[in-house]
């Protein structure tokens, strides 16, 4: 039996593939390499390029690979680019995962694990956020989440589908082992953009509002480092293989932090100094957002590794160091 892992030549799923195949698994990579790259998936993996959302290529693959668990990382994940692309979004995300999920009901897979989002909470009168908080994501990529996380629970219940539906807060950092990490040109994500500006591969950072009800006036979110997120995963896919009921969970530390305090940890840990341009809020983001991790500590006993701002930092700058390196940018 085998895995199938889609957007496995992205930032996450790269990950993933890396840590399945570290663990013995045998993997078949579904990415069209319009953000991915090759090069990121391990080399151990069965890569084909094309479309998850395509029913009856996925139904065929499904066949030739045996496989009998999914992992869906493919999808488009800016918001503020949902906000003026909402059809694309949807297409992206919520369309290709009707397709995905279809194929998986045909083809008899037993178990499938979705990248969802803390998108799907919208702005949360409370923090931490529990997953049984109020539903109302505030952008189409929100939605678009939301959306796919109906459509696993309707599916299970008509068709027996396993299934995992983990909401991600803010995702960072890179693989400890220097194999893979962020590579995406122009890339949002703010540890990431922060990073290269300490790299001078930025001319600086713009801080987008500073009038949000927080400490600093600037958004909170949680941070959590990639590889812990990747394990979360493996955990979840054991916890279904083992015939657990399907689960829905949150993956984050549980503490948040500022925009300005990651920046103040980029140039801490960086030694260097780069221009911090203050700009207007972006259209779809919240004022702060923090994970109750509770039910995937008590359902999976997962123990998150890398649970430090400065480890986070590190890792990613590490990555960015790799990068120029290798001659990508």
């Amino acid at each position: 039996m085998s895995v199938l892992v889609t957007g496995g030549g992205g930032y996450i799923g790269s990950h993933m593939v890396w840590h399945l195949t570290d663990a013995g698994e045998d993997v078949v990579v579904v990415d069209n390499l319009t953000t991915g790259f090759a090069w990121a998936v391990a080399p151990e993996a069965t890569l084909v390029r094309g479309d998850c959302g395509d029913v009856d290529a996925m139904e065929r693959l499904i066949a030739d690979h045996g496989v009998d668990a999914i992992v869906h990382f493919a999808g488009s994940i800016v918001v503020p680019e949902s906000v003026s692309d909402p059809l694309g979004y949807y297409r992206n995300n919520t369309v290709v995962s009707r397709g995905l999920i279809e194929a998986a009901v045909r083809g008899g897979v037993s178990h499938f694990v979705f990248s969802s989002s803390a998108a799907v909470y919208g702005a949360s009168d409370s923090n931490p956020v529990s997953e049984d908080a109020p539903l109302n994501p505030q952008s189409p990529y929100g939605r678009s989440k939301l959306m796919t996380e109906w459509m696993l629970a309707d599916a299970a219940a008509a068709h027996g589908l396993g299934y995992a539906a983990l909401r991600y807060f803010n995702v960072a950092g890179a693989d400890p082992g220097g194999r893979t990490g962020q590579s995406t040109k122009g890339a949002t994500h703010l540890i990431k953009v922060a990073s290269e500006a300490a790299l001078a591969k930025r001319e600086g950072i713009t801080v987008f509002g500073t009038d949000y009800p927080t400490p600093d006036g600037t958004g909170v979110r949680d941070y959590i480092h990639v590889s812990d997120l990747v394990a979360a995963h493996v955990d979840t896919l054991r916890y279904l293989r083992a015939g657990q009921p399907s689960l829905v969970a949150n993956c984050g530390y549980g503490h948040g932090f500022s925009v300005l305090e990651v920046i103040d940890a980029v140039k801490r840990v960086s030694g260097a100094a780069f221009p911090v341009v203050i700009g207007e809020r972006r259209p779809g983001d919240s004022a702060a957002i923090v994970a109750s991790p509770k039910r995937i500590f008590e359902r999976l006993g997962w123990k998150p590794r890398f649970d430090d701002l400065d480890r986070i930092v590190s890792d990613a700058l590490a990555w960015e160091e790799a990068l120029k390196r290798r001659n990508r940018y």
